[in-house]
């Protein structure tokens, strides 16, 4: 399996940047995990938008599907596979009210169905797990600021587990749904964890992150999620030292091999 990061920033993009979005390939098949600004740009640049079999939405904050929008308009009004005369349409697996949350954002403006007529949109709930040609999608209930699921992906076949955190505060159900993966992924947003408002927390700190991993015995860790303005190093140091193994910083354009 291999993960190419063609977003990892925060709600805000880094310099020259893009929001939450993943490129997970097994065999011939190929997924976008999140679509946040500036992902379908970067998604160009990786493959040709048109072959992708399906994309998979983590939860429903902007920074996690706002480019499904300039995406809809390429399989739209962009040139269709040659030797085709139909736009391709590709399956998009959303947490339940995706469909109605697509309305509603691009209703403001336009046609309301803009994604749904570019997307197969098949929406799920936390628990549920389906198969994507060569690779399986498990979907587990983490803590955040709106329904949100990490989602985990293996081969069809078996083998190595890859674990996409998603965005969540500090709790159990990020340990349960990592369990004994051979990568995690996890955001590591806030600097300290006073760093937001009130007493509700949709984030973890870099050593959070780490603590997380160690907890659910997995092999190696990659943050992601983390602003541009702050110390990389710094980051990957606190993390290293809680979690206790290998831990890399994501950055655009990075691919891990996953079972390798």
């Amino acid at each position: 399996m291999r993960v190419t990061v063609l977003g990892k920033s925060p709600s805000w993009q880094d310099v020259d940047g893009a929001c939450s979005g993943y490129l997970v390939q097994q065999d011939d098949t190929r997924v976008l995990l999140d679509c946040g600004s500036g992902v379908f740009a970067k998604l160009r640049r990786a493959l040709d938008y048109r072959t992708l079999d399906a994309v998979v939405l983590s939860h429903l904050h902007a920074d996690h599907f706002l480019d499904l929008v300039p995406f809809s308009y390429a399989l739209q009004y962009g040139p269709p596979p040659e030797g085709t005369s139909e736009p391709p349409r590709a399956v998009l697996h959303g947490p339940r009210g995706a469909r109605e949350t697509f309305r509603r954002v691009v209703g403001a403006w336009g046609g309301e169905d803009l994604i749904e007529r570019s997307f197969d949109i098949r929406e799920y709930d936390a628990g549920d797990a389906f198969e994507i040609g060569a690779l399986r999608v498990a979907t587990y209930r983490v803590d955040h600021f709106v329904p949100t699921c990490a989602v985990a992906f293996t081969a069809r076949d078996g083998g190595p587990r890859f674990v996409f955190g998603a965005d969540t505060g500090p709790t159990e159900l990020l340990v349960d749904a990592a369990r004994d993966a051979e990568v995690l992924m996890v955001e590591a947003t806030l600097p300290e964890p006073d760093g937001e408002d009130g007493e509700a927390r949709g984030h973890l700190t870099a050593a959070e992150a780490g603590e997380h991993a160690k907890r659910a015995n997995v092999r190696r860790l990659v943050l992601t999620h983390y602003s541009d303005q702050l110390d990389e190093e710094w980051l990957r140091e606190q993390a290293e030292q809680a979690f206790g193994g290998p831990v890399t910083a994501a950055r655009e354009g990075d691919v891990y091999e996953i079972g390798e």
